[in-house]
Order: C-alpha cells, then sequence, then structure tokens
C-alpha cells in the first residue's frame, strides 16, 4: 500500500470561485423555465430555483421563484431543459483513471489484432515512454483461451517493456522484457493473493498476471510518476467529470494516500468534484499499527464536504473472467475450481469488526456469491458488536448472488453498490462471464431489480477506469441490459432491469445516502447543496436506447457553474 505522507498535509481551506464559474452570481441564481426532477419527495417536480450562498433556497413555479429575486441576482433561463440533482458516481479510482487517460487506449478492440495495432502505434508516438503501459482489453479479445500470451507483445515490443492491464484492472498482460526486468521467472513463486499464469508444458510464465499481488512485481519496477505529472492527469480527469455531469464521487481505493494532491488543487481553486475516499486494506493486514495511524491521520485532516477520508476498502475476491471470484459451487466451466478468498474468513470477519468499531464505514470488494455471503456473514456480526452505530457498509460489485442472500442486504442495511456498466451485454460477457457461471446462475447476474425489489439501497457508480466514467450510459444499460447497439433484443437476463426512477436515484439520492451525505446533497430541497446538471435530454421521457447520448450543457457545483457546453447561451 502507498504510503501516507503526512508531512504533505494540507489544512482544508475555503475554497476560491473556480476559473471556470460564470459571472455575476455573488447575489445568488434564479433558475427558470426548467423540468426539474428535484428527488425531494415533498415537491418531486419544479420549474425553478433560487440559490444563494452555495444552497438551494426554493424550488417551485417560475413565479414562486421571481418572486424571490434580489438586485444582482443573476437568472439563468433553462428554455424547458432538463434538471436534475447532480451525478454521484459511487466505485471510481479516479487518480488511476486519470493517469489511464495518458496511456494507451485499449477499450472496445475486438481482437488481437488491433490490440496490436494500437499498442505499436502509441509506442511509435511515444519514443521517451520507458514503459509502453495501458489498460483496457478484454477477455474476449483472444477467443477461447480468454488470457493473452507475452509473445504477442514481444513481436512488436521486443526491446521496450510493456504493462497492460485488463479492462477490469484483475489481469495483465506484460511482455518478455518486463518479465526480465522484473526477474520473474519459472522458479518465482506465486505471491499470496496472485498468479503468475504459467506454461503447463514449461513452467514458463505466460505473460499474465492474476490480480494485483502479482502484478505489483511488475509495477513496483515501473519508475512512477511524479507529483506534476498526477496533477496533470488529475487535471483531465476532473475536466471529464465537470463535462459528464459528474458532482461526487466515491473513491474506491488508492486515492488516499494521494489526497494531499487533491487539496493542493482546491487551495488553487482547480477542485471542482466532492470525494468521499475509502483507503485500501490490504489483505491479511489488521488495521493497526502503522496503516491506522496513516489512515486516521488522513481522516482528521480531510472530512468536510470536498475532501472527506471516512471508509476502509477490503478485496475478498478477484472477477468472474479469470476466475478469481469466489463461487458457493465450482465454475461450470471448470469444475475443479471455485476461486480463492484474498483473506481469511476469520480475520476478515474480525477486521471488519474493528473498523466498524473505530467509526469507519466499510466499502467490500465481493464479486462472486460465496464473497458476498461471507462479506454479508461479518457485517451481521459488526450490527451486532455496534448496535447503535449506522454503518450503511457496502458490498461492491455484487455480479453474482444467491437467491437466499438477496433480502439479506435489505435486513441488515447493507448497501448494494453496483456499477451497470459491468454488465454490458458484450462479447465478454456473453461469451465469457455467462460460460463462467452457466445459465442458472446468470439469471442472478449483476440482480439490480432481485435487490431493489427486496429493499436494498442501490448505489451506483462506473469503477473508472474499468469503463468509462459517463454516468448516462450507465442509466441506459440499467434501463435496457441492452448494448449501445440495443442487442440483444429484449435485453440479456431483462428480468433484472430497473425503472428509470430506480436508476436515477441510485445516481443521486440513493448514492448520497451511500455515503452518509442524503441531508445534504442528492436532492434539490431548500437547505442542500446547490448541485445540479442541465441536460440536452429529459430522462424521464427520451427513448431509453439514446440516454447515453445525453450531454451536460450545465454542470453547477455549490452553486458555481463548473461547466458550460460550448454554444449553450
Amino acid at each position: 500500500m502507498p504510503a501516507i505522507n503526512r508531512r504533505r498535509f494540507l489544512k482544508a481551506t475555503a475554497v476560491p470561485l473556480f476559473p471556470w464559474t460564470i459571472e455575476g452570481q455573488s447575489a445568488g441564481t434564479l433558475v427558470t423555465n426548467g423540468r426539474i426532477l428535484t428527488m425531494d419527495a415533498r415537491q418531486p417536480f419544479a420549474e425553478a430555483l433560487a440559490i444563494a450562498k452555495g444552497a438551494i433556497i426554493a424550488a417551485g413555479s417560475n413565479r414562486e421563484i421571481a418572486a424571490l429575486k434580489k438586485p444582482g441576482m443573476q437568472v439563468i433561463d433553462a428554455e424547458g431543459r432538463f434538471i436534475m440533482p447532480g451525478l454521484v458516481d459511487c466505485h471510481i479510482h479516479f487518480l488511476e483513471g486519470s493517469l489511464t487517460m495518458m496511456r494507451v487506449h485499449l477499450e472496445g478492440a475486438s481482437n488481437l489484432y488491433e490490440l496490436q495495432q494500437r499498442i505499436r502505434q502509441y509506442a511509435d508516438t511515444h519514443p521517451g515512454a520507458s514503459w509502453i503501459q495501458g489498460r483496457g482489453w478484454t477477455y474476449s479479445n483472444f477467443g477461447q483461451a480468454a488470457l493473452p500470451d507475452k509473445k504477442d507483445l514481444d513481436a512488436i515490443l521486443p526491446n521496450r517493456p510493456a504493462y497492460l492491464r485488463a479492462f477490469d484492472g484483475h489481469s495483465a498482460w506484460v511482455n518478455s522484457k518486463a518479465l526480465s526486468i522484473a526477474g520473474i521467472t519459472r522458479n518465482t513463486p506465486d505471491p499470496s493473493g496472485g498468479v503468475i499464469v504459467r506454461d503447463p508444458a514449461t513452467g514458463e510464465p505466460t505473460g499474465v498476471l492474476k490480480e494485483r499481488p502479482a502484478q505489483d512485481l511488475i509495477r513496483r519496477v515501473i519508475p512512477p510518476p511524479s507529483d506534476q505529472e498526477k496533477l496533470n492527469a488529475l487535471r483531465a480527469g476532473l475536466a471529464e467529470a465537470r463535462r459528464l455531469g459528474l458532482t461526487r464521487v466515491h473513491s474506491a481505493g488508492y486515492d488516499v494516500p494521494e489526497i494531499a494532491l487533491y487539496s493542493r488543487l482546491r487551495s488553487q481553486g482547480e477542485l471542482t468534484l466532492r470525494f468521499y475516499m475509502a483507503q485500501y486494506l490490504p489483505a491479511p493486514q489488521m488495521p493497526e499499527g502503522v496503516w491506522l495511524e496513516e489512515f486516521r491521520d488522513a481522516a482528521r485532516h480531510y472530512h468536510d464536504e470536498w475532501l472527506h477520508a471516512g471508509a476502509v476498502k477490503f478485496y475478498l475476491d478477484g472477477v468472474i473472467e479469470s476466475h478469481t471470484a469466489v463461487l458457493l459451487a465450482p465454475y461450470s466451466d471448470n469444475p475443479h475450481l471455485n476461486g480463492k478468498l484474498f483473506w481469511d474468513p476469520v480475520e476478515y470477519k474480525r477486521a471488519v469488526v474493528q473498523v466498524n468499531r473505530l467509526g469507519y464505514q466499510i466499502f467490500t470488494h465481493a464479486i462472486g456469491d460465496a464473497s458476498v455471503r461471507l462479506c454479508l456473514d461479518a457485517y451481521a456480526a459488526a450490527q451486532r458488536g455496534n448496535k447503535s452505530a449506522d454503518l450503511r457498509n457496502r458490498v461492491e460489485h455484487i455480479e453474482l448472488v444467491s437467491a437466499a442472500d438477496i433480502p439479506r442486504f435489505h435486513t441488515l442495511g447493507v448497501i448494494a453498490s453496483m456499477q451497470p456498466l459491468h454488465a454490458d451485454p458484450n462479447a465478454n460477457i456473453l461469451d465469457v462471464w455467462a460460460t463462467r457461471v452457466g445459465p442458472e446462475r446468470a439469471t442472478r447476474g449483476f440482480a439490480w431489480q432481485s435487490l431493489h425489489k427486496a429493499g436494498a439501497c442501490l448505489a451506483f457508480g462506473s469503477d473508472w477506469p474499468v469503463v468509462t466514467q459517463n454516468p448516462f450510459k450507465g442509466i441506459q444499460v440499467a434501463i435496457t441490459r441492452q448494448t449501445a447497439q440495443s442487442k440483444p433484443p429484449g435485453g440479456w437476463q431483462p428480468q433484472q432491469r430497473v425503472d428509470r426512477t430506480t436508476a436515477l436515484r441510485a445516481y443521486t439520492i440513493d448514492a448520497a445516502f451511500a455515503g452518509h451525505r442524503e441531508k445534504t446533497e442528492g436532492s434539490l430541497a431548500p437547505g442542500k447543496a446547490a448541485d445540479f446538471v442541465l441536460l440536452s435530454q429529459n430522462l424521464l421521457t427520451v427513448d431509453p436506447g439514446q440516454i447515453g447520448a445525453t450531454q451536460v450543457l450545465l454542470n453547477c457545483i455549490g452553486g458555481r457553474f463548473v461547466y458550460r457546453a460550448p454554444g449553450w447561451q
């Protein structure tokens, strides 16, 4: 785990006006002539908003809001456009995603040849890059094997090391040069929690490393980016978030050690996104000693509405595609495999109880149905030991869940934190994921509707850079269970679709609840933060298959307009 440099902590300070702020709003703003979805049960719809000092003063009719106009207030005519609360991404890896923007992009490639072409072109145009890094290949790119091989990288990069992560981050593809630099040979043992994939005949590494402990064998020899490179990457990531209408994100690990960089951007008026951060607790480390001291330092220094280190992230398993998620019954395509837990169950439960006792919310990565069950069991134990605490512990991903465990989310008050675009029914889902679990278990794959119907709180996100930050593409898949090309007809496992209201809640008020912010964010109610977006389409009436094409025209955070689409007003 990267160490947190406590000497670099900067005390939270008042944020100056963003460079993108529309002029003349110090006295407040009125937004009129809108079709406003407030997510406030007391007043679900409105025509206009009044804003002052970063908060919603009132929502109502044009006439009601016009009566509140004071000298110096700016007035924005929404021109009949759809307005809704700012969008929250409940699972993101922000610095990692921002750095990925600067590297070779492998998303959307359909085969090995296309991957090689992109890698070669990137290498040719970046002659100064000592390592070729990138992300985005899918298991379906490699046919029945579902895994790449170093020889296919060696053919195009014989002399420059390459480190290319799968779209999900749980497998990495490296070439012989990278293996040589890291000293990985047939005699290198698998690290705890990781796998060096080997040729069954020779025992030689094939160039695939499963899970982070194995990937760290390579990562430790790659020169890290400088602080300036990280800052530049963060600026690019923030610009993309503004453009996509995000107003808050929940960082699911790895950003807390870099929180001083976020604070530096804030002090310079460049932080245009609210962050709630969870810190990664590696298995089998316990929340004691140096780790706890560093995290509690971060939590003490950063606990306001812009930067808040307030949660702890566990990983229980890997992913279904690489057989590293942990299942209750063997994989359908390999009856000898169930997956292997990263944590000893007893130690995991003890750590969960201890972290909750310290007052921190828990995010647990659990993809297989066995991991989800263990996670719920641990949360139940924590609940018994902390009966008065408002824990709101979360299970992250939940790609497969047992029917018996679905009602437990509501019973235990556990948040179902899920990422709709992970179920985009492309070749990776249909040809790899579905074959791993088989047809019966696939009916409970990404079971949004079953969980919602059972009373669970859904919180949606992206897991960027696994998929795009774009929340509108996620909303579309949540509603349709189809690709952008409307395939398959009727949707994949259509019984797990959710309706528009449920999907929008999972990105707004229910997302705010998942981060303990429902009293101040998530709806356009008087007294809450003036976080909202004005959109090109009405998400309640547009064809569901077109939601992903939605454009943000205005993005307002805390009463300040951090993004305005070119050419709009």
